[in-house]
């Protein structure tokens, strides 16, 4: 079977940025240890770099030179023309979409699979960006006309599929993200009372929340501690972060590292008694996958896609975001508690194994495919 993946793909596999980046480095080195499955991933490159092909873990990257001008043109211009017939050029057996490229590869020959990451118009409305109510009506009709014209879709949570159906007809399957198989092999080694988070500074992911909640646990005489990984997306908010921190004098409870690499990473997700994330929106974050493929419980919002990856009491607990001392309380009970936390570690890991290992996900994926290229199949499943 011949693939084309047309997704983001990183110029260093081995640190993406960002969900999809990561999600296409895991399951095109699943796919392509897959027996009889040739992959081939096309994507862009900034920069004004030219055209690139070049072989990675038995699968061949083709990086095409990326447009001037916003994502937003460029995925209904000449993007899309470039990256349309630059796949169909390469002759797949099938072709499988993520993200933007879901809206750049249209019209083909052969069958089309769109794996729907998130909701840029979403994103957009809980941005800090000028214009950003206009510019989410423009994404939002953009974005439902492409979920319409689909035939297959890959849901990567429930609460995807939720939001879609009123859009399109299009078959959905249900498959998780993959985690990089490296993250099952670590061995965690917590430190007492560290809770950690992996995700940038804004608003949508609610960091003064969390750090509010660390206060609470403070005052509760609750030894605790804070890393949090990310960049800055949104300035203002990161200076009423630290407004916070440093009108409450929680400069030695809260470690702001920044953005990290995916080895440093590693070796903060090993020393977490605890991962937390209580964002207001996320559909299937990678950074729960990755805690709990290490093993690591979770603590997250009960809101979204969330509540799909974590089972309350058994793998970690939801949360509401907006209520501080709901979030502290849940954190204490797994940083206070190390026999609560190792029952919920195994059940975090557990999960892990089931749902988000690359072998795992590949094989799902690639029985669609193979639905896909064979109508008959399909039709009476």
């Amino acid at each position: 079977m011949k693939l084309v993946l047309a997704t983001e793909f990183p110029i260093d596999p081995d640190s993406p940025h960002g969900g999809v980046e990561s999600v296409s480095v895991n399951l095109t080195r699943a796919l392509a240890a897959l027996p009889g499955m040739t992959v081939e991933v096309v994507t862009h490159c900034g920069g004004g770099a030219e055209r690139e092909v070049f072989e990675w873990c038995n699968a061949r990257i083709h990086r095409l030179p990326a447009p001037d001008g916003s994502v937003l043109l460029s995925s209904i211009g000449s993007a899309r023309r470039d990256i349309s017939k630059y796949v169909a050029e390469l002759q797949p057996d099938i072709i499988h979409a993520h993200d933007t490229y879901g809206i750049m590869v249209r019209d083909q020959s052969c069958p089309v699979l769109f794996t729907v990451h998130g909701f840029i118009h979403g994103d957009i409305i809980v941005s800090q960006t000028r214009f950003r109510w206009l510019r989410s009506k423009i994404w939002k009709y953009i974005e439902t006309r492409s979920w319409a014209a689909q035939e297959a879709i890959v849901s990567i949570s429930p609460y995807v599929r939720e939001r879609l159906q009123d859009y399109t007809r299009a078959k959905i399957f249900d498959i998780d993200n993959p985690v990089d198989e490296s993250f099952f092999q670590l061995q965690a080694k917590p430190v007492a009372n560290r809770v950690f988070c992996a995700a940038a500074i804004c608003k949508r992911k609610n960091t003064l929340g969390l750090v509010k909640a660390i206060k609470s646990m403070l005052d509760r005489n609750v030894d605790v501690n804070l890393h949090w990984a990310g960049p800055v997306t949104e300035q203002n908010y990161m200076d009423e972060v630290q407004q916070y921190i440093e009108q409450h004098r929680l400069q030695r409870q809260v470690t702001l590292l920044g953005q990290i690499s995916s080895t440093q990473i590693k070796e903060e997700l090993t020393q977490a008694s605890v991962f937390a994330l209580v964002s207001f929106e996320e559909n299937s974050p990678m950074g729960i996958e990755e805690a709990m493929a290490v093993g690591v419980p979770v603590v997250t919002s009960s809101r979204c896609g969330m509540p799909y990856m974590v089972e309350h009491g058994g793998s970690g607990y939801l949360v509401d975001p907006d209520d501080t001392e709901e979030i502290a309380g849940c954190l204490a009970a797994v940083v206070g508690n190390a026999r609560n936390r190792e029952r919920l570690s195994q059940g975090a890991l557990e999960t892990a194994n089931r749902r988000f290992r690359g072998s795992v996900v590949a094989e799902k994926t690639a029985q669609v495919y193979s639905q896909l290229i064979a109508p008959m199949t399909w039709a009476t499943d």
